[in-house]
């Protein structure tokens, strides 16, 4: 199920290229967003860690499979806005 890169670490097969890029992207996103909108909420408090963890995983569950969902139409939109590369 791995394929082994030229340095000898374990990689995923490009199959999985479409579940990895929104989880990895969602994880990012969602922990700078919530970071930003806890801080401007609460300030930079004592318990700012517990209760933006708490909020991150609640949007982080919501934006991991909404990522799913739009990415293809997302992708289709972007065909029509972005000139193809020249070969």
């Amino acid at each position: 199920m791995t394929t082994t890169s030229v340095r000898g670490t374990a990689r995923l097969p490009a199959r999985f290229h479409g579940i990895v890029f929104p989880f990895v992207l969602s994880i990012v996103m969602c922990a700078t967003v919530s970071a930003v909108s806890t801080a401007k909420a609460i300030g930079l408090s004592p318990d700012f860690v517990t209760r933006w963890l708490g909020a991150w995983l609640v949007s982080w569950m919501v934006a991991f499979p909404v990522l799913l969902l739009i990415l293809p139409l997302v992708r289709r939109l972007v065909g029509l806005i972005v000139a193809p590369p020249q070969r």
